[in-house]
């Protein structure tokens, strides 16, 4: 679509010179309504706040929705991750292999184990895991792979899979952003060894904050509940006993203070029907700034893999340096002059100033990423944004690109 086009759009206070909004447009926000609530006061009346039959619901549907036979809630993604790594028994000399734009919750956690993180490259194209050069970085201190999907973008499973197989590595997803993701007709959480989900209030659907991980190992699961709850097996913990604290089998292992509470679990449970709608809305929005956008050669827009479905967890633009002059900073300075939030969600490790350091990390070793890091733009995208916001940000866009060539 042209401006011409875009421009057509009545009532647009920026064909007078002014910004295309009023207000500011959130880059991001949840969508919360009676459904959380009434069960948040469900959870409340109950009386039992921590781990009580709410969360139990709450990871027996999340299980079912991903296709995994387990699901363990608990209070963070770091808290995910850093069960995962205990359990595997991931420890000093360890390496895994991951991408330069991993999480840091998973980094943080892979490093307090004792672990080395691996990092390589992203794609060009889908900014996930570059998996050639993941092979080449195999030695024989690998002891796992963990394939991230970056704004919900599925990583190339088939490949990670094959080179897992090949050198007896496990695989760990990151998948704090592939809430519903598909790789060819599977969807995430039901393909590598063990994933870790993101609930967030600005991702896919959230319980304010917290964190589920699946896996179809049973004693892996069984580990992860004792772990979470001080080291107290699941059979003598909440809600079982949930008045008999006294009564509690001592701690068959260490553990830590990781439970989700009840309440959290209650919002999830609100939300977990409204996985399908958000996708759909988010898909929707995605496919508008593709209408909106596509013919601007001065962009990268998202592309989604063959076979693949994608979470839209995040909307990353580019922008091709070669055809502008404003600098992606300035860019999104002049979004915001528009009254439209942006962001930079892709941030390589070695620009985290704790693990670039730590680790070594050099930008000039990553060129997909570094590329990616000084182009990329998050644009809004959420299910409580309306299209008419999906239009005054593409209008936004296109407002920033005319202005700029027309220097």
């Amino acid at each position: 679509m042209g401006d011409q086009a875009v421009d057509s759009l009545p009532n647009r206070d920026d064909e007078r010179g002014g910004p295309v909004r009023s207000t500011v447009l959130p880059l991001r926000g949840p969508w919360v309504d009676q459904r959380e609530i009434d069960e948040v006061n469900a959870a409340l009346s109950a009386g039992a706040l921590s781990l009580g039959a709410r969360t139990v619901e709450f990871e027996t549907r999340f299980a079912t929705f991903v296709g995994a036979r387990h699901a363990v809630a608990v209070s963070s993604c770091w808290a995910g991750f850093h069960l995962t790594f205990e359990a595997l028994g991931l420890t000093s000399g360890d390496e895994v292999l991951t991408s330069i734009v991993a999480s840091t919750p998973a980094i943080a956690a892979i490093t307090h184990v004792g672990a080395r993180p691996m990092v390589v490259d992203v794609d060009p194209l889908t900014l996930t895991l570059d998996v050639a050069e993941a092979g080449r970085k195999v030695t024989p201190r690998t002891r796992a792979i963990m394939p991230g999907h970056f704004a919900g973008c599925p990583a190339a499973m088939d490949e990670i899979l094959a080179l897992a197989a090949q050198h007896q590595l496990v695989v760990v997803e990151d998948a704090i952003h592939a809430l519903p993701a598909r790789h060819q007709g599977r969807i995430i959480g039901s393909i590598g060894l063990v994933s870790v989900f993101g609930l967030s209030q600005d991702l896919s659907i959230t319980t304010g904050e917290g964190s589920v991980v699946t896996t179809d190992r049973g004693d892996l699961a069984e580990l992860f509940r004792a772990r979470r709850f001080y080291g107290v097996p699941a059979e003598s913990a909440p809600p079982v006993r949930p008045r008999e604290r006294a009564r509690y089998e001592a701690a068959r292992t260490y553990g830590f203070g990781y439970q989700m509470a009840d309440v959290n679990a209650a919002v999830g449970l609100g939300q977990l029907p409204k996985i399908e709608t958000f996708h759909a809305i988010r898909s929707y929005y995605a496919s508008l700034y593709e209408l909106g956008l596509s013919d601007l050669d001065q962009l990268v827009l998202p592309r989604v893999p063959l076979g693949a479905q994608h979470a839209w967890a995040l909307y990353v633009v580019r922008l091709r340096p070669e055809r502008l002059t404003i600098t992606r900073d300035a860019f999104i300075q002049g979004l915001e002059a528009q009254n439209v939030a942006a962001a930079v969600d892709f941030v390589p490790l070695y620009a985290h100033g704790y693990y670039g350091e730590r680790l070594g990390l050099q930008a000039v070793d990553f060129p997909n990423a570094r590329a990616a890091h000084e182009a990329s733009i998050s644009l809004p995208l959420y299910p409580r944004m309306t299209e008419a916001d999906v239009w005054d940000v593409i209008r936004a866009v296109r407002q920033v690109v005319r202005a700029d060539t027309a220097r």
